[in-house]
């Protein structure tokens, strides 16, 4: 795997990798962007703050990301509120829709240096039945007052230098960053402010005795009051608090070489993130040097890697024909994680304990609110903070099984995509 993110970084803190046995407010697993975003919020609070990495800042998902920052859930906000109720809907649509606020303050604030640009996103029609559901979209989000443009093909082409698609529809709230250098601004900030903060530092036992949780990394133990769990897709727990909870998704992206003025003049001169429509979807955008990053649902390390790249290959030139043969200079893949019914989920399983997961693919804006309002919930003792309720327990049913469905399901995709191109 070659992770552009990995290569082009700017923000370079490193980490200790060997924890200390001393006593916390908060403990942290995980150091993605909801663990992260959590270290900053307690540590900006004063509390002593541990979180604990098992392998590096960022290496999971959050590292791996696409780099949009968008607002809301794939859900449109009727769903959600057929889920929720009204009231708790409410009250998530009106928290993520302003989440992505929440990142570029963040990153203003803190001089987190990943190259952000707040130019909108794109979501595009690949279909007639994609238009569709970007119209019925477009009027959901007027009712709740989402400052959203419904986009003709022509406007759409204008903006993307592509004409394969029906139209868009606009999202000025959200944009584009670099994630893992995000993620390490996060934690790279909460160190500054007095977060103890590990990586290659796998817990290999959680208990709790007098109301004190006991975390061990090999014979350290550390104590806290409070406890995170915030590993999402990339659970390395053997405890049942982390079995039958989500589905993986993989996804794949694949990127250029920086392209030269002219090549750049016609593709997305507003710098937009895109995505489409399509059930099986993918993604497009352009980093901060000008190269190009396209992605897929599937996994590019696995038995489907061949059929995911020569995809790529082909979705590159169906989309900007008039490019020369490019290579792809970066390929990488990550997982995520997916719930049922598409809602992120905070467990409280036991007291002074909380455990989140399940942003099925939209990490970076729900992420950063989910971790900020889980340390607040926790030094103000108050729940009723989060976004969405704290449950008790959650459980899902064939989550293996789901998880290699969708695998087969996005290798049959791109085969079949691919001989249409």
């Amino acid at each position: 795997m070659n992770n552009l993110w990995e290569k082009t970084s700017k923000e370079k803190e490193t980490f200790s990798k060997k924890p200390e046995s001393i006593t916390a407010d908060l403990l942290i697993v995980g150091g993605g962007f909801t663990g992260c975003s959590a270290a900053l919020e307690a540590a900006k609070q004063g509390a002593q703050v541990v979180l604990l990495e098992c392998e590096t800042i960022g290496f999971g998902g959050s590292g791996r990301n696409v780099g949009l920052v968008n607002s809301g859930l794939w859900l449109p906000p009727k769903k959600i509120i057929s889920i929720l109720g009204e009231k708790q809907g409410e009250t998530l649509i009106s928290a993520l829709g302003s989440a992505p606020n929440l990142v570029f303050s963040i990153i203003e604030e803190n001089k987190i240096k990943c190259d952000p640009e707040r130019n909108g996103t794109l979501h595009c029609a690949h279909s007639e039945k994609g238009m569709k559901y970007l119209s019925e979209r477009f009027h959901q989000g007027e009712k709740f007052g989402e400052p959203l443009a419904l986009i003709d093909k022509a406007e759409t082409e204008n903006k993307i230098g592509s004409s394969k698609f029906l139209g868009s529809l606009r999202d000025p709230r959200a944009g584009t960053i670099h994630p893992l250098a995000y993620c390490r601004g996060l934690a790279r900030k909460a160190k500054e402010m007095g977060a103890k903060i590990y990586e290659k530092s796998k817990v290999n036992d959680i208990r709790k005795r007098n109301n004190i949780w006991h975390v061990s990394v090999k014979d350290i133990v550390i104590k806290s009051k409070y406890l995170l769990l915030a590993m999402n897709a990339y659970q390395d727990l053997n405890d049942g608090q982390n079995k039958g909870k989500f589905s993986t998704v993989y996804y794949s992206q694949f990127a250029t070489r920086p392209l030269n003025s002219n090549e750049m003049s016609a593709i997305l001169p507003g710098k937009e993130g895109c995505w489409d429509t399509a059930t099986i979807m993918s993604s497009f955008r352009v980093d901060n040097a000008g190269r190009l990053i396209i992605g897929t649902m599937g996994n590019s390390e696995g038995f489907g890697k061949f059929i995911h790249s020569n995809w790529a290959n082909k979705k590159l030139r169906d989309l900007f024909p008039f490019l020369p043969d490019l290579e792809f200079d970066y390929r990488w893949s990550g997982k995520i994680a997916m719930t049922r019914d598409h809602i992120p989920k905070i467990v409280n399983f036991e007291d002074n304990a909380l455990s989140c997961f399940g942003y099925s693919g939209r990490g970076i804006a729900p992420g950063t609110l989910f971790g900020k309002t889980c340390a607040s919930a926790f030094l103000s003792e108050n729940l009723s903070v989060l976004p969405v309720p704290a449950l008790t327990k959650y459980k899902e049913r064939f989550t293996r099984e789901k998880t290699t469905f969708y695998e087969i399901a996005a290798v049959a995709n791109n085969s079949i995509k691919s001989m249409k191109m």
